[in-house]
């Protein structure tokens, strides 16, 4: 039996690898665990390893540190993947009220953290650990620790094991209070879900940005013999005739040069807000029901696959002229988009198009159309866009009044160039798409290995450091750092700007950046609402806690 001891009490590459898979399988089991139907889901594994590392399962100082951090990297790259496309438009609209607010309650978090570091004896490190636990955010956590380690060297080891102390203590209360908060607005307003629900519907119904298919008959006489072109110049707005009818029963596509005649029947995929004036141009709806009619014309998805398409316009593709077809509509991660001509195209876009099907197959080849091509994982993508992450993370930044220079470090780095490449890596023929469940997995697998590591690193003096009077009083910290802002910034949020509820519970859920909160917040409302609030200011917040959390330690040390 003394190879199973050695693999247990070991230090070698086994013993660390048995050790990691242990903790982390415990600890994904365990978070799936409801308490008052709430799950900490992957946050778990850091209460297993702190319990690994209590019993003295100990791992080679120089593993975990590698494995932490490139767990960290694995983490934040893949986040800034899948919100670098909508990082920027996040800010428009609905989004800069979203954004200003979720801003607000980091400031306030701040705040509170700094009120309490002046009045009350705790150190930098600790606080830091306590204000990244109270709101939830693990990669906050990372990027102060890396930091502490680029500025004190081996003096960071247990400044660390604290920190993480802090965050543990702090996180299971943070959980609790962002939902306590929800709660209270509920309450407070005497808010009935249902009818929040009900009021987010009726929005999503008159959205101004859903594409809309109507079907006109052309009784206008001052259009009979009008091209589609000219229509389209008529009409200063942007649709697309799919398909026209005849009134002899002939089905065609339309090209630029096609003539509209009378009694014509015209599939016309338009924007609800300009409905009226179609209405007026052209003549009345009529019931008609295209996908069922016997004509040769069929309708079909086809997905972008070869990644030279990336950044090219609709437009260049010349559909109507090349292969008779028109575009209706291009879904892009589950929002169809207008099949606008200045619509620049990324791999995994389906476009809608309709037509003769031998034409459809035809451009189907030249696209791509291929499922596994979308599901083989853009191995170059990633390990370059880490590479240039962790270049832009190690370039000194002065700010005054700071004695050593600021650096984005092993966190902020590669978050940044995640972003820009999501957003913009088309321009330089970079492709960025990649699958969900593939980002899921390498998300899970960084954040499980990250958490694991600090859970191990800061178990031996965990018991003995927050099962007591300052353990408590962290505690106590960090209730209040979650608890105040979220509370102010949703009393402000529904009684001055009047959000629905269910926006409001993805505010509050995405400026923490906490799965768990939003899991609650969606079971809730029933609708998809709060995730579309939580994606709103999920980028920006993610960033926000990522670099305030490297300033604060600075600043503070």
């Amino acid at each position: 039996m003394e190879w199973i001891i050695d693999l247990v009490t070991g230090s070698g590459v086994a013993h660390a690898i048995f050790v990691y898979s242990l903790v982390i399988a415990l600890g994904v089991i365990l978070g799936k665990v409801k308490f008052f139907g709430i799950s900490l889901g992957a946050t778990f594994v850091l209460f297993v390893g702190i319990v690994a590392g209590h019993f003295h399962l100990d791992v080679d100082p120089g593993i975990l540190k590698f494995v932490q951090e490139f767990g960290l990297i694995l983490f934040i790259f893949s986040i800034g993947l899948q919100v670098g496309p909508g990082f920027f438009s996040s800010f428009k609209d609905d989004g800069i009220k979203l954004n200003g607010m979720a801003v607000g309650i980091i400031l306030l978090n701040i705040g509170i953290a700094l009120a309490i570091f002046f009045a009350f004896d705790i150190k930098p490190n600790e606080l830091l650990g306590v204000l990244q636990g109270a709101v939830t955010n693990t990669p906050g956590l990372g990027a102060a620790q890396q930091t502490l380690i680029e500025t004190k060297g081996a003096d960071a080891v247990e400044l660390n094991e604290a920190m993480s102390m802090g965050y543990a203590a702090a996180y299971p209360l943070g959980v609790v209070g962002i939902i306590l908060t929800m709660i209270i607005v509920k309450a407070v307003f005497k808010i009935n879900t249902a009818d929040e629900t009900r009021a987010i519907e009726d929005e999503k119904d008159s959205s101004l940005l859903k594409p809309h298919i109507v079907t006109y008959r052309v009784t206008n006489k001052l259009i009979f013999d009008c091209t589609n072109d000219r229509l389209h110049n008529i009409i200063d707005r942007n649709f697309v005739i799919s398909r026209i009818k005849r009134a002899d029963g002939e089905i065609v596509i339309p090209s630029a040069s096609t003539k509209l005649e009378k009694d014509d029947l015209l599939r016309i995929v338009l924007s609800v807000q300009d409905e009226e004036v179609f209405d007026a141009i052209i003549g009345p709806h009529e019931e008609m029901d295209w996908e069922h009619d016997s004509g040769p014309v069929v309708s079909r998805r086809i997905v972008v696959t070869k990644s030279h398409y990336t950044g090219r316009k609709l437009g260049s593709l010349r559909l109507p002229r090349g292969y008779g077809l028109n575009a209706t509509r291009v879904n892009r991660a589950g929002v169809d988009l207008l099949a606008s001509p200045n619509l620049s195209l990324q791999v995994g876009d389906r476009i809608t198009v309709v037509g003769q099907l031998q034409d459809i197959n035809r451009l189907a080849e030249r696209l791509g159309n291929s499922m596994r091509r979308l599901n083989e994982p853009n191995m170059f993508t990633m390990f370059i866009g880490i590479f240039m992450g962790i270049l832009v993370g190690s370039i000194p930044i002065m700010f005054p009044g700071m004695t050593v220079p600021m650096k984005l470090g092993l966190a902020g780095g590669p978050l940044i160039v995640a972003i820009l490449l999501g957003r913009y890596g088309y321009k330089i023929k970079l492709v960025t798409y990649t699958s969900s469940s593939a980002n899921l997995l390498l998300r899970e697998l960084g954040i499980c290995l990250f958490l694991a590591s600090v859970g191990i690193a800061a178990g031996g003096g965990f018991a003995r450091t927050v099962f007591n009077a300052t353990g408590l009083t962290w505690v106590a910290f960090g209730f209040a750092i979650t608890f105040l802002p979220l509370l102010i910034v949703g009393l402000i949020a529904r009684g001055k700007f009047k959000l629905n509820y269910c926006t409001i519970m993805g505010l509050i859920a995405g400026s923490t950046t906490d799965p768990p909160a939003l899991a609650y917040a969606n079971k809730t409302a029933g609708n998809d609402a709060p995730a579309v609030a939580y994606s709103t200011v999920y980028p920006l917040t993610m960033f926000l806690r990522v670099i305030s959390a490297q300033i604060l330690i600075l600043a503070l040390s």
